[in-house]
């Protein structure tokens, strides 16, 4: 188990991580989901012993390992630039950090087969790392952080630089690989699609600040603040400050969404409503489906997906629908928004109610 009580870190006295207390158990996969710079690497940093904290402490097992060195841990890294030895072979890479730790020559070469069958490896053993793909440079990185029988593996974005295809195929593979482990894993993403796909566990950060940790698809369904429900979408999360006034929300004065059944017990007054883009559509599919009247302004095509941006009483929203849709801008059209799944946050930012249902 390992554990952070109060860790902070502060650097020309700005905080890189606020204080920070929180309990990773043995055989769990927890994913850090945040944006560039909000403190994912520097948290992975603090656990490895990469840095000391400047204040509070860091456990493993129950013991203060807060000065141990990295090189005195049992942690794993792999990080975004993987890093192979380009005069090495494929099983040579893999079997380095065994052959530092002096095992013998059987345990190693079981380690090592093990691992490259896990990994797809196999029939690259003998290659160099230059003379294989992307995705199988990455592969022997991944296949060399989990032969050393870590404790702690610390994944540092480690898809981002390959393209579509292979980045699917390891988010598919590597919770099967983190199974078979008692490790604790760590994996570090900008992508709340990856966090889903990778399930476990999800830390969602801002600014060197936790804002919920729990069971991945409850931080999405159930976020604690607008922030959090900010940090878990992608595209960006639709929101709108209104008004609740019995039945319905108001904006600037006239009833604007009626109120769902899940929201109808919160007081009157401001409120800030929230939901993810692919909660609306053009077709009404349910009959909890308000209809909106919205202005479009432009339509993405991303093959599969369209992305169309609509303007809804001076507010901006998002809409992700299957399928190409080319709409002409400045058109004035009717869309469904599925009410069921609506998020309200008080003028704190607080979440009041969970929705009644999570997709």
């Amino acid at each position: 188990m390992l554990e952070l009580r109060n860790a902070e870190k502060v650097v020309t006295g700005e905080y890189h991580i606020h204080p920070t207390s929180l309990t990773l158990e043995r055989g769990t996969l927890n994913v850090l989901l945040g944006p560039t710079l909000s403190g994912k690497t520097s948290l992975m940093r603090l656990m490895a012993g990469l840095d000391k904290p400047t204040a509070g402490s860091i456990h493993f097992d129950g013991k203060d390992v807060t000065g141990v060195r990295v090189q005195d841990r049992q942690v794993a890294m792999v990080y975004q630039q993987f890093i192979n030895y380009p005069a090495m072979s494929v099983y040579e890479n893999i079997a380095s950090p065994l052959r530092i730790a002096r095992q013998n020559k059987a345990t190693i070469d079981r380690a090592v087969r093990k691992a490259a069958d896990l990994l797809k490896l196999t029939p690259y053993l003998d290659r160099t790392p230059l003379n294989l793909s992307g995705g199988q440079q990455q592969r022997t990185a991944l296949a060399r952080a989990l032969v050393k029988n870590a404790s702690l593996v610390l994944l540092d974005e480690p898809l981002a630089n390959l393209d579509y295809k292979l980045r699917e195929e390891l988010r598919l593979e590597l919770p099967k690989i983190f199974a078979e482990s008692g490790a604790i894993f760590v994996y570090a993403t900008t992508e709340p699609t990856e966090a889903l796909l990778l399930g476990g566990n999800t830390a969602t950060l801002s600014e060197g600040r936790i804002t919920q940790f729990g069971q991945t698809i409850d931080v999405y369904r159930k976020p604690r603040d607008l922030l959090t429900a900010e940090t878990f979408a992608d595209p960006p999360l639709n929101t709108i400050e209104v008004v609740k006034t019995g039945g319905d929300f108001q904006v600037a004065g006239q009833s604007a969404i009626p109120v769902p059944s899940h929201l109808a017990s919160i007081s009157d007054g401001p409120v800030t409503i929230a939901f993810q883009p692919h909660h609306l559509s053009f077709r009404s599919s349910v009959a909890t489906a308000a209809s909106m009247p919205v202005r479009t302004l432009i339509s993405e095509i991303g093959g599969s997906e369209s992305f169309v941006h609509v303007d809804f009483l001076g507010t901006r929203w998002v809409m992700l629908e299957h399928g190409v849709h080319e709409i002409e801008p400045d058109r004035d059209i009717s869309i469904f928004l599925d009410t069921r799944h609506l998020m309200a946050f008080g003028t704190d930012g607080r979440s009041l109610v969970i929705p009644m249902a999570g997709a």
